[in-house]
């Protein structure tokens, strides 16, 4: 049992919600444990994007993608929760996944059921699912794997009708899932996550995308989900302030009117840890 686990199963637990934000590297996942979340929750959409500069469609291998998580584990002090994709192959792939990732240190793993390769159901105009039962097989593998009882299994339905997604939600249930989070494509109100809920007797893992978003108040999706994410906000956000500076800049040659502010270097030095790095070197007497 590690501190992190503990911590996150005692907010599922009790019934309450864990509030996270996706990261995409490292500094973003600072921002996200500086900005007070509960948890770090890592996006696949944004890693390929930021990584690779191309889609989400499972570009990225098995390592590539841990090599970020563990970056992002090492940079900051609250709990990681990896989107581990399809798990990268069958039942075996999924053991040496959850393997991989609980050694690097999160706290907990989503699995979704899209045949390989994926497809990123907020871009794709349809995906495609496992046959119910070999999805259910790859998350009874994931629960039994995890060497810490208290690693979050998280498993997510691509099915795109609501009665689907609540058989699936069911059987994953019963293979061991802590949480079950559809895709918001499918579920369309409240209501039909509280059926969804309700059928499958495991709180929810909703990524707050388009109607979600638009729609639901705190309340509402505190009272199905266990695990509540704002996947693409630092990613839009980043892209959006990135893309109107230099634009800008590309013009006027100068940044002393650019539209938007820039972190001062006191402000980043301190996000990014040169306050600890000077404090070992005077500690070690290094300091020169």
């Amino acid at each position: 049992m590690t501190t992190h686990t503990r911590a996150l199963r005692n907010i599922v637990e009790a019934g309450r919600t864990i509030w996270s934000a996706g990261a995409y590297d490292a500094l973003s996942a600072r921002l996200v444990d500086e900005a007070g979340f509960d948890a770090v929750f890592t996006t696949g959409f944004g890693i390929s994007a930021s990584h690779l500069g191309l889609p989400d469609v499972e570009l990225y291998t098995m390592t590539e993608n841990l090599g970020v998580v563990r970056h992002m584990v090492n940079s900051v002090k609250r709990p990681v929760i990896a989107d581990g994709d399809t798990g990268y192959g069958n039942v075996i792939n999924v053991i040496r996944t959850v393997r991989e990732f609980e050694h690097a240190g999160v706290a907990g793993i989503v699995f979704e059921d899209q045949l390989i390769p994926k497809r990123c159901p907020a871009a794709a105009s349809k995906v495609e699912v496992l046959p119910a039962e070999e999805a259910a097989r790859k998350i009874r593998a994931a629960c039994d794997t995890r060497r810490d009882r208290d690693f979050l299994v998280i498993a997510r339905t691509d099915a795109d009708s609501v009665e689907e997604a609540i058989e699936r939600a069911c059987l994953y249930a019963e293979a061991g899932a802590d949480l079950i989070q559809p895709i918001s494509k499918t579920m369309k109100s409240i209501d039909d996550l509280r059926r969804l809920q309700a059928a499958c007797g495991k709180r929810l893992s909703l990524q707050i995308l388009g109607w979600l978003e638009r729609d639901l108040s705190p309340a509402d999706i505190e009272s199905v989900a266990g695990l509540a994410v704002f996947p693409l906000v630092p990613l839009m956000t980043i892209t959006s302030a990135i893309r109107a500076n230099l634009a800008k800049l590309a013009t006027d040659r100068h940044a002393r009117n650019l539209p938007l502010p820039q972190t001062s270097m006191d402000q980043f030095k301190k996000l990014i840890g040169f306050d600890d790095i000077e404090r070992i070197q005077r500690e070690y007497g290094m300091d020169r």
